[in-house]
């Protein structure tokens, strides 16, 4: 299975971003999807998390009520619009296939993983 993340750029604080992840199978509407990013120097990090029908989703505190997950199970695609970005969201943000029908927010959790795509906010 791969992932395909893009839509990452630079954008100005309190600006938006909307990032999309294609999985290569179609089978993948039976898994649960997440995105993870990772800072310079610092540990990766769950993001925001959906399960396998969408109809659950998971956010870290930091993001709560600025980001938002969705999925169309259809185009195999996973979204994660991001809004009022402040320069600490700067980082590699990662699209990433779950071992199950639900998001954990663990990295173990996880069997898959796309390459990342870099999200730049200025101050």
């Amino acid at each position: 299975v791969q992932l395909q993340a893009s839509g990452g750029g630079l954008v100005q604080a309190g600006g938006s971003v909307r990032l999309s992840c294609k999985a290569s199978r179609r089978a993948f509407s039976n898994n649960g999807m997440g995105w993870f990013r990772q800072a310079p120097g610092k540990e990766r990090e769950f993001v925001a998390g959906i399960n396998w029908s969408g109809g659950r989703t998971y956010y870290a505190d930091s993001v709560k009520g600025r980001f938002t997950i969705s999925r169309d199970n259809a185009k195999n695609t996973v979204t994660l619009q991001m809004n009022s970005l402040k320069p600490e969201d700067t980082a590699d943000y990662y699209c990433a296939g779950a071992r199950g029908a639900v998001a954990g927010s663990g990295p173990y959790d996880y069997a898959y993983w796309g390459r990342g795509t870099q999200v730049t906010v200025s101050s």
